[in-house]
């Protein structure tokens, strides 16, 4: 075990999730969001073959011993990372950044209800914490005054990514005690692509180069964001690296003041503190409980 150097994975692994989502939020005005995720998963796939063949695990990564459990893992992962791409056509980069924080909270509660896990009082009050979190950070949208359509749909697109977030970390942890790590990043990228598909007679354009060349180095960066996701989970543990996924926020302001002139309101950081903190908590208990969830986590995108 390397812990600097699995934290120096994950920290470059959400920089580059950051750099990406600022492209796809770039092009939202000239594509749909399936048309997005289409760019986003199929371009990622060759760097991943790549991957997969400098390590020697191709043939393990084209090896799926339960395919449906991969279908289903698809179908959840790319609504979320469709609804997660929509939603940045609609609100700030920070926004949407903080609301998707809210996915860890309600995997504790999903792995409760589907996985038996006991829910004891500090992981309960942990969850509530951080959904406080979240009220404070959509206050200000609930407002009669801030009422706009757009808003309202990208709250409800945030909300509907955050489940299925959710659910694809519920799935991908009853896939990892029979699957490969490399077959279920492998088949992620393939069944993203392949259910994108379906989107065509939604709405598909034909955008210009430069708005083409932005989707593909989305799907580039994405790919090799995963790489280094799954890689940094080799040299650290869950609980040292799981609260490095929250630097997101950093970059997400830097990226939102910087390119999309988006400051975040005082109520979205706050918001953001306050689920961090509840974030941390749960995964010091979950440390102190023993879960093993870092191979979960480490095939999880924050897009889904």
């Amino acid at each position: 075990m390397s812990p600097m150097r699995g934290i120096a994975l994950k920290l470059a692994s959400v920089f580059l999730f950051t750099i990406m989502a600022s492209l796809i939020k770039a092009s939202s005005s000239e594509v749909p969001a399936g048309q997005a995720v289409f760019f986003r998963s199929f371009f990622a796939m060759p760097v991943i073959v790549l991957w997969l063949t400098l390590r020697g695990d191709l043939s393990t990564g084209f090896k799926a011993k339960r395919p449906l459990m991969h279908v289903w893992r698809g179908l959840v992962g790319v609504t979320a990372m469709g609804c997660n791409f929509a939603a940045l056509g609609l609100l700030p980069l920070p926004e949407v950044t903080v609301l998707g924080y809210a996915a860890p909270m309600l995997t504790v509660i999903l792995a409760a209800l589907m996985l038996g896990e006991r829910l004891r009082l500090f992981r309960m009050s942990a969850v509530l914490l951080g959904l406080a979190g979240v009220t404070i950070a959509l206050w200000p949208r609930l407002s009669p005054d801030a009422w706009n359509h757009a808003a309202m749909m990208g709250l409800i697109f945030i909300g509907v990514s955050t489940v299925m977030r959710a659910l694809a970390q519920i799935q991908i942890r009853r896939m990892v005690s029979s699957e490969e790590t490399s077959a279920i990043v492998f088949y992620f990228s393939l069944t993203a692509t392949l259910f994108s598909l379906l989107t065509v007679p939604f709405g598909w354009t034909w955008p210009g180069w430069a708005v083409v060349w932005m989707l593909v180095a989305a799907g580039v960066i994405g790919g090799v964001a995963q790489i280094f996701l799954t890689s940094s989970y080799r040299f650290a543990g869950a609980a040292v690296l799981a609260p490095f996924e929250y630097a997101s926020i950093l970059f997400a302001v830097f990226f939102g003041y910087a390119v999309f002139d988006e400051v975040p309101t005082a109520s979205v950081l706050i918001g953001a503190a306050i689920i961090v903190l509840a974030g941390v908590l749960i995964i010091w208990r979950e440390r102190q409980l023993g879960l093993k969830r870092g191979q979960a986590r480490s095939n999880m995108t924050p897009q889904g």
